[in-house]
């Protein structure tokens, strides 16, 4: 962790942050359920969240740290302070991407919609760090630099977590359950949905 280094990511290495998100949660049940058919899970999944990198590259934030043999983590971020759109050409895109398990992709949409919160925040979409680099602290280094930035600003932040071990590490940053807190996929896979005010 000593000289970790936190930069934004370039507009040319949105895919390759999509790519270690991708990565990093390919294990996750949520993945597992949006895209059931394991020999295109990585590939769908990586596409749709380079696809919400980029909008975040343009309505929010994307930071990364990474070394001489690439991207180790990254945080993407939206700022919904105020009102954004959706991505340019979404549903075309989304399809496209997500072909015969397109309508996973639109549940997920229509829940996460739902449960928005209204009041002005950033949204953290996606913490991920690469699985060779896991349990260094390099999901917190992130966290703690746009909190702390945040903060300064009095803006809360929202995230939905995928499992325990996520929700504690956002316990110990600030963040705490809403109500409601536990929200699902039409098949039960569940998401965790986590508030951190201003200052945490």
């Amino acid at each position: 962790m000593i000289g970790t280094h936190i930069r934004p990511a370039t507009e040319g290495e949105l895919a390759d942050v999509g790519a270690l998100i991708g990565l990093s949660f390919d294990q996750l049940v949520q993945c597992a359920s949006l895209v059931p058919r394991p020999t295109d899970r990585l590939r769908v999944m990586s596409a749709y969240f380079g696809m919400l990198t980029e909008h975040a590259f343009r309505y929010g934030l994307v930071e990364v740290i990474d070394n001489d043999r690439g991207l180790e983590g990254a945080a993407v971020w939206f700022d919904r302070s105020g009102d954004m759109p959706e991505p340019l050409d979404y549903e075309r895109r989304l399809a496209a991407l997500a072909g015969p398990h397109v309508t996973n992709f639109q549940a997920l949409d229509d829940i996460f919609d739902k449960n928005h919160p209204t009041d002005p925040h950033w949204h953290l979409a996606f913490l991920a760090v690469h699985p060779d680099h896991q349990d260094k602290g390099l999901g917190s280094a992130l966290m703690r630099r746009t909190h702390a930035e945040l903060d300064a600003a009095g803006i809360p932040e929202y995230l939905e977590a995928t499992n325990e071990q996520n929700i504690r590490l956002y316990r110990r940053h600030g963040y705490a359950p809403m109500e409601p807190f536990d929200i699902r996929l039409p098949d039960g896979t569940p998401f965790y949905r986590m508030w951190r005010p201003a200052g945490g």
